[in-house]
């Protein structure tokens, strides 16, 4: 294929070619036209799981302000830093994007505090990268979307301590704390739950004052670091900053502040459907029940709990727990 042959010729030696992909799960018959990356994205795409993230918590459950991030606009920067970061790296990509649009697939309704609900409710526990991979893998469409080794990799190691085994995935695991912090520093400002003031300047004076120069001072530093070698890096002075704004973050925001005030109505609300459910599987759509012989009624909840949309899970809940009105005689 013309574009393989592309990809060997101009990308940088720490690359991951397509042509040198391990391959899928189950074989398939290439396309004549598209690598596997680029049909590991575009089936990433045209998921109904991806679709789904548009109305999922970023960090302002159920934001009625139509400029809030959700999990999807999330999805989406990342996406865009991570590309061109592999763009002037020499890397792959079309699998920088397709780990960068896949890498939340599984995450739960109202953020972090559903997932927090799940893996406190859920014996063997519960984690949205891995949820990530389960979507990929075998709930989405009728035996998951057989992913690529490299796609599935990267969007299982997109968090947490294990590495990414491409530089592909290394820079979504990069771009997406870069994405998040200094969105979430951005939607936090506009709701008034931090003022510019608040910002620790010790990190602004190392990353810059506003949205766009902090993360044009991360990407460059990314950039100029990992140029070259066999790792994607950043500088010290960065990187601790980064940190340091993150930390600032999980103390001001993240935790305990005016934009998390609902969440305990939320992780209510999940930890309600996720104990009826296990007692009442009828409830559950047929279409979910095929799996419980093999994996188990609560894997089965957990799975049809996750891939809930704020919006659902609510009406889900009001559904089941809340009185309706009796008709007019």
């Amino acid at each position: 294929m013309q574009t393989e042959k592309l990809e060997q010729r101009i990308l940088s030696p720490y690359a991951c070619c397509s042509s040198n992909s391990k391959g899928r799960l189950r074989p398939e018959e290439p396309c004549p036209v598209r690598t596997v990356f680029q049909r590991d994205r575009d089936r990433i795409i045209h998921s109904k799981a991806f679709r789904r993230l548009k109305l999922k918590t970023q960090v302002f459950i159920i934001p009625e302000g139509d400029h809030y991030r959700t999990r999807l606009t999330h999805t989406l920067e990342v996406a865009q830093i991570a590309r061109t970061c592999a763009k002037v790296l020499g890397l792959n990509e079309d699998l920088t994007e397709a780990i960068a649009l896949g890498h939340d697939l599984g995450h739960t309704p109202f953020g972090h505090a559903g997932e927090q609900v799940l893996n406190r409710v859920y014996p063997p526990g519960f984690k949205h990268n891995e949820q990530s991979l389960r979507v990929v893998d075998f709930l989405e469409g009728l035996n998951g979307l057989n992913l690529t080794h490299e796609v599935r990799n990267g969007i299982l190691n997109h968090t947490g301590d294990n590495k990414s085994a491409t530089l592909e995935g290394q820079i979504v695991k990069k771009a997406d704390r870069i994405a998040y912090i200094n969105h979430d520093i951005d939607d936090a400002l506009r709701a008034g739950i931090l003022s510019q003031s608040d910002l620790p300047e010790e990190c602004l004076a190392v990353l810059g004052q506003r949205h766009s120069q902090r993360i044009n001072t991360m990407v460059l530093d990314l950039l100029q670091s990992s140029q070259g070698k066999a790792e994607i890096s950043m500088s010290q002075p960065v990187q601790e900053a980064m940190e340091r704004l993150r930390t600032f973050m999980f103390e001001h925001v993240y935790i305990g502040s005016e934009a998390k005030k609902e969440e305990d109505k939320a992780r209510h609300v999940v930890e309600k459907l996720y104990y009826f459910y296990c007692k009442n599987p009828s409830y559950l759509p047929a279409y979910t029940m095929k799996n419980v012989e093999q994996e188990g009624i609560e894997r089965v909840v957990v799975d049809y709990i996750a891939g809930m949309t704020d919006r659902y899970a609510v009406a889900q809940y009001k559904s089941l727990f809340i009185p309706s009105g009796f008709p007019l005689g």
